[in-house]
Order: structure tokens, then C-alpha cells, then sequence
């Protein structure tokens, strides 16, 4: 079951003063829905549920680093807590407890948030309402705001209490959800990044093969990553995160584009080449499969984190 547990700034276990919000977290073990939406290719599934699973369990020993260790930095957050051990930080554990395919595109090809995207996440957790559910639309589906202003999207059904009475609240009344758009036909200049020259910004001086030889599918693991790191450190969107609230940076998109040190602009710099493929990779998975993951907010050093 995921519980949340409340980070209070004014005490002197923050180190983050710049994130100075009081708020919940998801901690223990997170149910996870994996609702496909559309026909999402085999290449697509495999990639992001493998990914799902590699977050607790270690791959081959020999080979590093692995995506446990990614996963650390997440669960790390838990440490700033106030009362927390510092000493050993407890396991978060991400379990994918059901998968739903929807081929039937039961709610259309244009999907709203205000309108279809509250109906689906009550429809497929209205008999757990522990759930998170990450929902992944096939390349044909157009959903709102994905594309358009992000590769992925985190938010909630469900009301909010204000912050003065946020810790009597029953939070169980409020479903966190992510959504993760497929980018292949709609906005691969977008958010196919490194693994294609993006339309605005600062230009590649070259690109990456994607680690799994799927442009699309590595796309989306990468936003997935990006989101649930977002996600578990600012469920409600009153914790871990720094600006205004309805346009939050979170421990995730605060180092977007960055997956290896010394990256820049245009430069997601220093990450393994597979020498039988040339896909590239900073990490591995159960099966033996490789991601590329994004960089996340270290809270004890006040900077962007990789695994290289």
C-alpha cells in the first residue's frame, strides 16, 4: 500500500531551502497500474514495465551501474524527513501490481485531462484505491498537454486540502497519476531528445543511439523516470519541488537533459556505448536490458545527480 508521510520545512532535518514546502511523500511499497491506452507496441511494454521492475531488483552483478543505484537517490529523500535515520534509509519498493490494455480506445483518440484522463484513473482503481496509476497512450492517441508543453505529465484526482489542514486530511480521498505520451508520430522533435535533433533549443553537437533501439520507447522510459522521481517526492504538489505550484520543478525535470557528468546544453555527455549495437546506456536492468536515465536533484549536495 502506498502511505505518504509529511515533510515539515522548519525543522533542521531541511536541506532544501529552496524547496521550502510542507507536504507529503510516497513511501513503502507503491502499487503500480499500468493502463496501455491504444495499441502500444510489445517493444514499448517491455521497455517501460522492465524498467518498473529493475527499480528494486538488481540485474547481473558484473555489470554497472545499475538502476537500483538510481533508485537510491529517490528513496534518499525520505532522510530529510523530520525524525528520519539517517543512517539507513528505507527501501521504497515499486511493484506493477496490474496491467490494463485498453485497444478499444474506450474514451477516443483525443484525450483531456479534465474529461477522460479522471475517468480512466477511477475506473482502474476504483477497487484499489492505493494505486498509482501510469498511464501510456499508443502513438495515435493525442492527449492534452503532452507534446504541446511536456513529454510527460504527473497529477491528481481528487481535491487538495490547503496546506494549513493538509496534515488531518484524509489523503487517501486523492489518486497521484502519471501520464506518458508516445512521441513517435506527434512530437518526435520534441521529445525524442538525445536520440534526435530537438526544434528548439540548443542544438546537438551529435546524438545518441537509443539503448534499446527504439527511439520512441527509450523517449518514454526516460520521461516515465523523470516523472515518477517527480511523482513519489511531490505526490500533491506540495512537496519536494521548487517555483510556483502550478508550474512546479521537480527533483526530476530540474535536471532535464542531463545524463552523464559534465553535460551542457545540447550535451548529455559521458554514458556507455554498447559495443554490439552502439545503443548508448548509463544503466542496467533485469534480463540484461540498458536505459538511459535521466540525472535527479541530489538533496544533500544541492546539485544534479547522474550515475556517470
Amino acid at each position: 500500500m502506498a502511505n505518504y508521510q509529511t515533510f515539515c520545512p522548519n525543522t533542521s532535518e531541511n536541506r532544501l531551502p529552496r524547496w521550502p514546502y510542507p507536504g507529503p511523500i510516497l513511501i513503502e511499497t507503491i502499487n503500480v497500474a499500468l493502463i496501455w491506452y491504444g495499441n502500444v507496441s510489445l517493444n514499448k511494454k517491455e521497455a517501460i514495465a522492465n524498467f518498473l521492475k529493475s527499480l528494486n531488483t538488481d540485474g547481473n552483478f558484473n555489470l554497472q551501474p545499475q538502476v537500483t543505484k538510481w533508485w537510491k537517490m529517490v528513496e534518499s529523500y525520505q532522510a530529510m524527513l523530520p525524525g528520519a535515520k539517517h543512517d539507513k534509509v528505507p527501501k521504497i519498493i515499486v511493484n506493477v501490481a496490474k496491467q490494463i490494455n485498453d485497444t478499444s480506445y474506450k474514451y477516443g483518440r483525443n484525450l483531456t485531462i479534465g474529461d477522460f484522463i479522471t475517468k480512466i484513473v477511477k475506473e482502474h482503481t476504483k477497487e484499489a484505491k492505493n494505486m498509482l496509476p501510469i498511464i501510456i497512450t499508443a502513438k495515435d492517441v493525442n492527449m492534452e498537454g503532452v507534446c504541446t508543453k511536456t513529454c510527460a505529465y504527473n497529477g491528481i484526482v481528487g481535491k487538495l486540502p490547503t496546506l494549513s489542514n493538509i496534515r488531518g486530511y484524509l489523503i487517501c480521498n486523492i489518486t497521484p497519476y502519471i501520464i506518458i505520451g508516445n512521441p513517435e508520430l506527434e512530437c518526435p522533435r520534441k521529445c525524442e531528445w538525445p536520440f534526435i535533433q530537438i526544434d528548439s533549443g540548443p542544438k546537438s553537437i551529435f546524438f545518441l543511439q537509443p539503448p534499446n533501439m527504439d527511439k520512441a520507447a527509450d523517449a518514454m522510459v526516460i520521461a516515465l523516470a523523470t516523472t515518477l522521481a517527480d511523482t513519489v517526492t511531490n505526490p500533491l504538489n506540495t512537496g519536494f519541488y521548487d517555483g510556483p505550484p502550478k508550474n512546479s520543478i521537480g527533483v526530476g525535470t530540474a535536471c532535464k537533459a542531463i545524463f552523464g557528468s559534465g553535460a551542457f546544453p545540447g550535451n548529455p555527455e559521458k554514458v556507455h556505448i554498447d559495443a554490439h549495437t552502439g545503443g548508448s546506456f548509463n544503466a542496467h536492468g533485469i534480463k540484461d536490458q540498458k536505459f538511459l536515465l535521466p540525472a535527479i536533484w541530489n538533496p544533500k549536495t544541492s546539485s544534479c545527480w547522474t550515475l556517470m
